[in-house]
């Protein structure tokens, strides 16, 4: 049995939460350790009222005589909140976010709902820092679904655009609240990095590969024979004599996955070599723009800010993805699922509500709320593949987004849904102009089909039935721009 006194968000802060997790997997105590800050040091500020209580159990207990597993775990799994209460209890699983129980079940579903009751925001997030080559800093959020690209954003090499730097505060999780002079200020309240290995590579991402060369916990990967890991995207050629995640001997074109699709990586945030200077600031970090971008094949332009804060709510609660891995409940096969603000399995109550009060953030009396835009990374030609080049190259639209945060800027056109550039530095890249076109291609009547989707798909995830009224306003707004204004055919 474990006893693990934890903090979540950085030390003396108002972000500060605390709380204490009972497990009985040297697995999950393992992963607290990284995840949080955890200890002595944390006791000693614990009172009776401050935390949160976290019970958890893999749910498999030794019979007399039965010989324990490497990975135990119950069939039966309850994974329980109680946001009234503020308690947590987790019974039957043994891996992520299920035992690991600081990560989703609390800095998300428990703190989504505490920062309702109190007036901030628990988001699906990661935040970065942006320095441009005149030495200007800027601070971003940015909401993606799981396995869609927020350990690449948080990680970016900014190789491809020299004299651009991004640093990390976080890969996952945010916690916002408006400081004294209005803005909107950021926190990372976890203390690692929980990320998906699968795919993970030097030329996918070579600072998180470097990242994780030690001090790491890797989860459902393949193993070699020299007791190296491995998994598919790694490397090009596959070992020999690999053993499966499952413990399999692999056999090539026979054994499906050698590592799982899901597999991850658990490694404490000082190994990050672009890690902010100002990532533990108990005051947090002020946050100029919010991205929120799925996984589309078609349709959504490659970046569009939007006309207004409300106009901005109405980009996150449409977010609209191909299934990932990590939804394992889903039908991977599915052409696209809905997941508002990237937040669908981690809200800690009702959409309609959360919703309102995203709406209701922009609207604080004396507050400057941040620029609102969408990214796509994932647009196809008619041939199958990606236009954009993504990964590294995503700098080029974080440069557009950035300079779009001064306030004189003038690099945008209006179209229907948004804002997009009138010029995007594609200097020194692959692509030609009718490539870029297509980035940004408007379909009047696919958006007006996609709009009337959008209704649907919300209106089905609303326990009253119908939308809030600030979504019903801003589709209705969207639409009357594409009967009144232009499409870029």
């Amino acid at each position: 049995m474990y006893v693990i006194p934890f903090l979540l968000g950085p030390p003396n802060s108002e972000f500060s939460q605390y709380g204490v997790e009972i497990t009985d997997s040297a697995y999950v105590a393992a992963s607290m350790k990284i995840m949080t800050r955890m200890g002595e040091d944390v006791l000693k500020n614990l009172d009776d009222n401050n935390w949160v209580p976290c019970l958890h159990s893999v749910g498999k207990p030794l019979s007399e005589g039965e010989k324990d597993v490497s990975w135990p775990n119950n069939s039966r799994k309850y994974i329980c909140h109680f946001p009234d209460e503020r308690e947590i209890i987790s019974f039957g699983s043994g891996f992520g976010g299920n035992a690991i129980l600081a990560k989703k079940c609390f800095a998300l579903r428990l703190a989504s709902r505490m920062a309702k009751d109190e007036g901030w925001l628990a988001e699906h997030m990661v935040v970065i820092g942006i320095t441009n080559p005149d030495g200007v800093k800027k601070y971003f959020a940015a909401a993606f679904p799981s396995a869609c690209g927020k350990t690449n954003l948080a990680l970016l090499n900014t190789s491809k655009l020299p004299g651009w730097k991004v640093e990390t505060i976080g890969d996952d999780i945010a916690w916002l609240r408006y400081g004294k002079n209005g803005k909107l200020y950021a926190v990372n309240p976890e203390n690692g990095f929980f990320g998906v290995a699968s795919g993970t590579s030097f030329s996918t991402n070579p600072i998180a590969t470097e990242m994780i060369k030690k001090n790491t916990i890797f989860t459902n990967v393949a193993k070699t024979a020299d007791g190296d890991i491995f998994w598919e995207g790694l490397q090009d050629e596959i070992p020999e004599n690999l053993t499966t995640w499952r413990g399999e001997k692999y056999i090539e074109g026979i054994s499906k996955h050698a590592s799982h699709p899901n597999s991850r990586f658990c490694v404490p945030i000082e190994e990050c070599p672009t890690l902010d200077p100002n990532y533990e600031n108990p005051k947090g970090v002020p946050i100029e723009g919010i991205l929120f971008g799925g996984r589309r094949p078609d349709l959504v332009p490659l970046v569009v800010e939007s006309f207004d804060w409300d106009h901005g709510v109405l980009l996150g609660a449409s977010i609209n993805s191909k299934p990932t891995a990590a939804a394992l409940d889903v039908d991977q096969e599915a052409d696209a699922i809905a997941d508002p603000f990237a937040m669908k399995p981690f809200l800690g109550y009702n959409l309609e509500d959360y919703i309102n009060h995203w709406s209701n953030m922009g609207k604080v009396e004396d507050t400057k709320p941040p620029k609102i835009f969408q990214v796509n990374w994932f647009r196809i030609d008619d041939d199958g593949q990606f236009i954009w080049p993504g990964f590294g190259t995503n700098i080029r639209v974080l440069e557009w987004i950035f300079n779009r945060c001064e306030e004189n800027d003038t690099n945008a056109i209006d179209t229907a849904i948004g804002k997009i550039p009138k010029k995007l530095n594609t200097n020194g890249m692959d692509i030609n102009d009718a490539e870029v076109k297509k980035l940004f291609e408007i379909d009047r009547a696919e958006w007006e089909d996609e709009l009337e989707k959008v209704r649907h798909r919300l209106t089905n995830l609303m326990g009253s039935g119908k939308l809030p009224p600030v979504i019903e306003n801003q589709i209705k707004r969207v639409e009357k721009n594409l009967q009144d204004l232009w499409d870029l055919d």
